[in-house]
C-alpha cells in the first residue's frame, strides 16, 4: 500500500506545484519546491558521524562531507588545538559504489545506510590502526598515514573486523570467515563447508533487518580465537522481487522467513585465529524455536549469549564456557506481550559483574548485576526510561546513558555511579543529543539539535564544558535559503485519557487564502515500536516534504500514538495482538483534537501517508 499512497500524493503535490508555479519567491526565504524535497540529505542535516576517540584519549576521528552532500571522508581533531583535518578520501573519483555486491547493499539498507564516500571505518582498540572497506575491497590506514590496500578480490570481504591491536582483520568472503595477518599478508579460511543457503559469519536477515544485529562474528579479546555463526536456510522457500523501474528489469531472489513459517537454523562455534576445527558450542535456549539476539565475550575463555523465544516473550542470557561448551543461564527477562532487546550488557571490572537495562519496572532501567546474574542493585528508577547506555568508565565506576527524564521530547546524558546514587545530567541545551563518551570518561563528543536550530557537535570535558565547536550545520546555506518553519507542538489526552504528543505544521500558502476559506489536512505517520515521530529536533523542521505541503496549502499533523517508543512498556505494548486497533484510534483522535485547535483546519479533506508501519 505504501508505494501507491506515496505515488497518488506525489501526483497531487505536483499537479499543485503546476497550479501555484507562479508564486513570487522572497529574497532569503525561497519556498520549498520538488527539487528541494528530493535532494538528500535535507538542509542542516550533514553532521559527523563514527567518533572514536584516539588510544591516549587526545584527539576524536569522524567521518564527514566536505561539501554537504552524502559522499564523506575521514576525519581526525586533536583535542588541544580543535582543528579537524581530513586524513583520508577515497582513491580515484571516490564512487565508491560502483562495485558494491548485492550482499553489502542489502547490508546499508538494513543499517539505513544512504552516504557514499567512506561509508565505514572500523578501528582496532589499541592501536592506531582502522579498517575501511571500498568498492569491495579492504584499505588499512595506520595513523593518518596514507591508505594501503590489503586485497583485491572478485569477491567482496563483508564486515570487516580488526582485532584489538591492529595486527589482523577478519572478514566474509563467499559465505566464509577469512582472517588476514596485515603484516605478512597471510590469509587463512577459518570456517569450511559454506554452500548455497548456509553461511558462516554473517547475520542472518532476520537479525539485521528486526534484532539491530548486523555482524555475525566476534574477536575475543586476545585475538587468539573467533566466535562465528553458521546460518542453514536451505529449508526456507526461494522468494523472487521483480524491480521494473529501469530499462532491463531484474529479478532479485531470496530465502524470505515469512511470518509463522520456518526461521533460519543458527548455531555458534569457536575457532582459533590460526586454523583448524571449528568447537560448536552447546545452547540452552528459551525455547525450541528461537533468535540468535546478541554474542559478547566475557574475557578469553567464555561468552555471554542472549537468546530470544520465537514469541519474543523470554530473553535468556547465559553465559558458555569455550573449552567445554557447556552453557549457564544468567537470568530470564520475560515479558506477557514481548521483550525489547538492547545493547547495553557491559562487563564491569576484574569482578566481571554485569551492567544490564530491563523493563521489568515498566521502564527500562539500569541494573548492577554479579557475574551469575544475581541483582546487586538498580541504578535508576523512575516513570522515565533509559534509552541506550553509551559509556562505561570502569575506573570511576560510572556509567554514562541517553535518557528523556525531564522530559519525552528531549533526550539528554546522564551519568550514575555504579555503586548507587542520583543520575547527574550533564547536556544542559533543549533538545536531542547523541553523545560518543571516550573510554576513560574524560571527554565525550555532543551532537544535538531542537527544532530551531540545526545540529551542533562540540567536544566536552568530563563535566560537560565546551572545549570547542566541532561543527555547526546551521552553515549550511540551505537552512537560511529555504522558508523552514518549525512546527508547534501539543499535548492533548486521547478519549481514554492518555496524554499524547502532536506537531502541526501549519499552510503557508500565498497569497493568503480567502476569508473563510479552510485548508486541506495531511497526517504523516509511523505508529510503531521503536520508533519516536515527534521530538525536540531539527529533523521536525528539516522535513521538507512536510514543508512542501504547507507551502502547497496543506495544514500537517504528526503524532506518536500508543506503541510508539520512549514512553514506557505498558504504552508501547498497547498494541499487542491488537494492530491496527489502538494506534488507529489515537490517530483520529489527534485530528479531531487538530481540528478543533486550530479552525483553519478542514476536517472533511484529510489525506494520510506513513512509510513501514505507518505505510501498514
Amino acid at each position: 500500500m505504501k508505494p501507491f499512497l506515496n505515488a497518488c500524493l506525489a501526483a497531487v503535490l505536483l499537479m499543485n506545484s503546476m497550479q501555484n508555479s507562479s508564486s513570487a519567491v522572497e529574497p532569503g526565504a525561497r519556498p520549498v519546491d520538488l527539487d528541494a524535497v528530493a535532494r538528500q540529505p535535507s538542509p542542516g542535516t550533514t553532521v559527523p558521524g563514527s567518533f572514536a576517540f584516539s588510544q591516549d584519549g587526545k584527539s576524536v576521528s569522524y567521518l564527514k562531507s566536505e561539501n554537504a552532500s552524502l559522499s564523506r571522508v575521514l576525519w581526525r581533531v586533536d583535542l588541544a588545538d580543535g582543528k579537524p583535518r581530513v586524513i583520508a578520501r577515497p582513491p580515484g573519483a571516490g564512487d565508491t559504489d560502483k562495485s558494491v555486491s548485492l550482499e553489502e547493499a542489502l547490508r546499508r539498507e538494513r543499517q539505513r545506510l544512504r552516504d557514499t564516500g567512506i561509508t565505514q571505518v572500523v578501528r582496532a582498540s589499541k592501536a592506531d590502526v582502522s579498517i575501511i572497506p571500498l568498492s569491495g575491497d579492504l584499505y588499512l590506514q595506520r595513523g593518518e598515514g596514507p591508505l594501503e590496500r590489503l586485497t583485491e578480490t572478485k569477491t567482496p570481504e563483508i564486515d570487516p573486523k580488526p582485532n584489538d591491536d591492529g595486527s589482523k582483520v577478519a572478514f566474509v568472503r563467499d559465505n566464509e570467515l577469512h582472517v588476514l595477518d596485515i603484516m605478512t599478508k597471510v590469509e587463512v579460511a577459518l570456517s569450511k563447508g559454506a554452500t548455497e543457503g548456509v553461511s558462516h559469519g554473517l547475520a542472518e536477515f532476520m537479525a539485521q533487518e528486526e534484532m539491530d544485529r548486523t555482524t555475525g562474528f566476534w574477536w575475543s579479546p586476545d585475538g587468539s580465537k573467533i566466535a562465528y555463526q553458521e546460518t542453514d536456510e536451505r529449508h526456507i522457500p526461494l522468494y523472487s522481487i521483480v524491480h521494473q523501474g529501469g530499462a532491463d528489469p531484474q529479478v532479485e531472489t531470496h530465502r524470505y522467513p515469512f511470518p509463522g513459517q520456518a526461521n533460519a537454523k543458527v548455531r555458534i562455534g569457536v575457532v582459533s585465529t590460526q586454523g583448524g576445527e571449528t568447537t560448536w558450542l552447546k545452547l540452552d535456549p528459551p525455547s525450541p524455536d528461537f533468535y540468535l539476539a546478541r554474542v559478547d565475550w566475557d574475557g578469553n575463555d567464555s561468552l555471554l549469549v542472549q537468546l530470544l523465544s520465537r514469541e519474543q516473550k523470554t530473553l535468556r542470557l547465559s553465559r558458555i564456557d569455550v573449552a567445554s561448551g557447556m552453557s549457564t543461564t544468567l537470568l530470564d527477562d520475560s515479558a506477557v506481550d514481548w521483550v525489547n532487546l538492547h545493547q547495553d550488557l557491559r562487563v564491569v571490572g576484574k569482578e566481571s559483574d554485569l551492567l544490564w537495562t530491563t523493563e521489568r519496572s515498566g521502564f527500562r532501567h539500569l541494573r548492577l548485576l554479579n557475574s551469575n546474574g544475581v541483582v546487586l542493585h538498580s541504578l535508576t528508577s523512575g516513570e522515565w526510561a533509559v534509552d541506550s547506555v553509551v559509556g562505561l568508565d570502569v575506573k570511576r565506576r560510572e556509567v554514562y546513558f541517553i535518557a528523556g527524564k525531564d522530559s519525552v521530547l528531549e533526550a539528554h546524558l546522564y551519568r550514575v555511579s555504579l555503586d548507587g546514587g542520583e543520575p547527574v545530567k550533564l547536556t544542559t541545551e533543549p533538545g536531542t543529543h547523541r553523545v560518543v563518551v571516550a573510554s576513560d570518561g574524560e571527554h565525550w563528543v555532543d551532537t544535538w539539535s531542537d527544532r530551531k536550530s540545526p545540529p551542533r557537535t562540540v567536544v566536552r570535558t568530563r563535566e560537560g564544558k565546551a572545549l570547542f565547536t566541532l561543527d555547526d550545520a546551521s552553515s549550511d546555506p540551505r537552512v537560511t535559503e529555504y522558508r523552514l518553519t518549525p512546527p508547534e507542538f501539543v499535548s492533548f489526552p486521547n478519549r481514554e485519557g492518555t496524554l499524547l504528543h502532536g506537531a502541526y505544521y501549519a499552510p503557508k500558502t500565498k497569497p493568503k487564502p480567502k476569508e473563510g476559506e479552510k485548508a486541506p489536512l495531511v497526517v504523516m505517520l509511523y505508529g510503531g515500536p521503536h520508533v519516536q515521530y515527534v521530538s525536540e529536533s531539527w529533523a521536525m523542521t528539516a522535513d521538507m516534504t512536510a514543508q512542501y505541503l504547507t507551502e502547497r496549502g496543506f495544514a500537517v499533523w504528526k503524532m506518536d500514538n500508543r506503541g510508539s517508543s520512549r514512553r514506557g512498556h505498558a504504552f508501547e505494548a498497547a498494541i499487542h495482538l491488537h494492530m491496527g486497533e489502538a494506534e488507529v484510534r489515537d490517530q483520529v483522535d489527534g485530528v479531531k483534537f487538530a481540528a478543533s485547535h486550530w479552525p483553519q483546519i478542514d476536517a472533511s479533506r484529510v489525506g494520510v501517508t506513513g512509510g513501514s508501519y505507518g505505510g501498514y
